[in-house]
């Protein structure tokens, strides 16, 4: 029997391996090995500047984007949350796995206060967070799961805000006080979900892993921020609930909060980036 190896590019985080290995778990078979290839990007080398500074979308694909277009790699599992909003050239999303939990999850707490101390490197939660009660203190955190769990208790943080589906993969949903609905804190465009991404006429790899109604779902998702980012420097978030498509801007300091929902993407991006103008 003829042997096929599949290079399977990942960051090295714990979580990110697992979520790898679910992958993995996937596409093996009978002729096929897996071999998993833990690649650093750019966001887990620096951990001090806010996401801002930095690039908040892309800076955890952009290496294993090299390596899999230099043929380091066959494969590379991504947090569809953490891919930019439109494909890099030459590559593509082959295959969507099956959607967990998209809610962000307030991990210390059951509900906010107001002085409440929250940890947080997104502006995107720091935005609904404020909005939702403008006398918390809502301070940077970056680092992995385990890291800012950590850092919870060392700086004395009332609580911090984390994707549920990451607590959920690593087994630590003990951990959560309250998963937010996304009426009270939309996700991220992708939240929830893994994305395999291959070379452009590669897809066949792992098309068969294709979840069609994920992909659905996403692709709205990233095809509305793609369209609210070319005309708007504010936190922005999409989700969509498998109905119709939410989407928000919001002033970084949740001082005010643009939502529209709809179901053609960029009528809705068209709609909030004309609300924002006209405030």
């Amino acid at each position: 029997m003829t042997i096929v190896l599949l290079r399977i590019g990942s960051r090295g985080s714990r979580l990110a391996l697992a979520q790898a290995e679910v992958a993995a778990g996937r596409l093996r078979g009978p002729g096929i090995e897996i071999a998993l290839v833990p690649i650093t990007t750019v966001g887990d080398r620096d951990r001090t500047k806010p996401f801002g500074q930095i690039g908040e979308r892309g800076v955890f694909v952009k290496e294993l984007e090299e390596a899999l277009l230099g043929g380091r790699i066959d494969l590379a599992v991504h947090s569809a949350k953490d891919m930019t909003s439109s494909d890099t050239d030459g590559l593509s999303v082959g295959a969507y796995l099956p959607r967990d939990d998209p809610r962000d999850a307030l991990c210390g707490a059951e509900r906010l206060w107001p002085g409440m101390r929250v940890g947080t490197a997104s502006a995107r939660r720091r935005a609904q967070l404020l909005a939702a009660e403008p006398d918390l203190s809502v301070e940077p955190l970056r680092g992995n799961i385990d890291t800012r769990l950590r850092k919870r208790g060392e700086r004395r943080l009332d609580a911090i805000v984390l994707a549920a589906c990451g607590l959920d993969r690593l087994g630590l949903a003990s951990e959560i006080g309250r998963r937010f609905e996304p009426e009270e804190l939309l996700p991220e465009a992708g939240q929830g979900a893994l994305a395999l991404q291959v070379r452009e006429g590669e897809e066949e790899l792992v098309a068969r892993e294709d979840d069609a109604e994920t992909r659905r779902r996403v692709e709205a998702e990233r095809a509305c921020i793609f369209s609210i980012g070319g005309g708007c420097l504010a936190p922005a978030a999409a989700y969509h609930d498998g109905d119709a498509l939410t989407a928000l801007v919001a002033d970084e300091d949740g001082r005010w909060v643009e939502r529209r929902r709809g179901r053609d993407p960029r009528q809705v991006a068209e709609e909030l980036l004309a609300a924002v103008a006209a405030a």
